[in-house]
């Protein structure tokens, strides 16, 4: 999984995402003709042998056997070479090119997609590897493929690993990829505050274009910001970005779902965020949060609207949304029972009534409840002193 040219996307992970779509219900049938057919020419074309028995056992293509056998029989000549080639550098060259032969054997394996294979012969390349820089490349070729099977617990291990790494002594332009994948992870495990936050922070370094093209980046920072950051911080460091600026524009309904929350349009809201649910939900990384994420946005742009009252009609807000009376009715009755809105409705007089929490009285009850606690704490204390 070598990156391929520089500001490319890594193939294996476009791969990844049509076979996501390939198996997601609501691609059309005609989409997944095409998508089959660019699946297979994938893995005729890099002999990915294991991936297509694995793709064939659970009916997503069609088995060929012929097909299958040539292309075993063309994974274990190139396999015959890369150890002829090991051999080799062990009987008459150095251990650096040892190290780079078998760094050759472990990116073959990630190519053909035999995960098991390509695991162990990188933790044997790691073992005949002694400069930190290389060292972190190779856990980035790890975590590439573990997005590739979404094997959260190894990218899990491999970020941890990676940052034991840095405090080895590591460089800047390695520690500003990581942020980039960490914060892929965060989003892909619902810590979207914690993935806004490193999203933000690469804007200006971003360099991992072999997980996903920049646009991407900017899409995700921008759906991540948006239901984390308080009004303030996302005008400052999202809406007036110069780098986010330059891109919006280019991703469908974006800059309409960014600006017009901002700018409290409403109706114009709704109608960018129709459009943005059809981009989440065939988002690999995002389609198994798509209920979580669309019910968070609802729950930032209502109580955005209710601060601006202490009451108002639920007619008034129907109109703001350019959605019907009973719509906003049934919304908001579910959105206060989860305690995600604070607000009461009077279904009589047809008003929503506001009982924002009072930040000062939230701040003194905060401080009682530590001044007991601490009390707790010195008389135990005091206890064990005196004993």
């Amino acid at each position: 999984m070598d990156g391929g040219a520089e500001g490319s996307q890594q193939p294996h992970l476009i791969l990844a995402h049509k076979l996501f779509l390939l198996t997601h219900p609501d691609v059309q049938d005609i989409e997944k003709v095409q998508l089959k057919s660019d699946v297979l020419d994938s893995i005729k074309s890099d002999g990915m042998a294991p991936l297509y028995e694995t793709l064939t056992a659970s009916s997503v293509l069609e088995l060929d056997q012929s097909l299958l056998d040539s292309m075993r029989a063309t994974n274990e000549a190139e396999l015959k070479k890369l150890d002829d080639k090991i051999a080799d550098a062990e009987e008459n060259l150095g251990e650096s090119e040892v190290r780079e032969a078998h760094l050759a054997k472990a990116l073959y394996f990630v190519r053909i997609s035999d995960k098991e294979k390509a695991l162990e012969q990188l933790k044997l390349t790691e073992g005949k590897t002694v400069a930190v820089g290389q060292k972190m490349d190779l856990v980035f070729y790890t975590l590439q493929l573990a997005f590739f099977y979404m094997d959260f617990d190894l990218v899990s291990k491999s970020i941890d690993k990676a940052k034991k790494l840095f405090e080895e002594g590591g460089d800047w332009e390695r520690k500003n990829r990581l942020k980039v994948y960490e914060g892929l992870y965060c989003m892909s495990t619902r810590n979207f505050n914690k993935a806004a936050s490193l999203f933000l922070d690469s804007i200006s370094t971003f360099t991992t274009y072999e997980i996903f093209p920049y646009e991407t980046f900017i899409f995700y920072t921008v759906l991540t910001s948006i239901i984390t950051l308080d009004r303030v911080s996302l005008k400052q460091k999202v809406v007036d970005a110069p780098e986010i600026l330059t891109v919006l524009g280019k991703i469908p309904f974006l800059s309409e779902f960014l600006n017009s929350l901002y700018e409290c349009q409403y109706k114009a809201f709704f109608s960018a965020f129709a459009g943005m649910a059809e981009q989440i939900k065939f988002d690999r990384y995002l389609n198994p949060h798509f209920r979580f994420y669309m019910r968070e946005v609802r729950t930032v742009v209502y109580s955005q609207f209710l601060e601006s009252y202490k009451s108002v009609t639920v007619d008034a807000m129907a109109n703001a949304f350019g959605v019907s009376v009973d719509f906003i009715d049934q919304e908001l009755s579910r959105f206060i029972a989860a305690g995600k809105l604070h607000c009461k409705i009077d279904k009589v007089a047809g008003v929503l009534e506001t009982n924002r929490p009072d930040a000062k009285n939230a701040l003194y009850q905060a401080t009682i409840k530590q001044g007991d606690f601490l009390l707790n704490r010195i008389q135990k204390l005091s206890r064990v002193i005196d004993l």
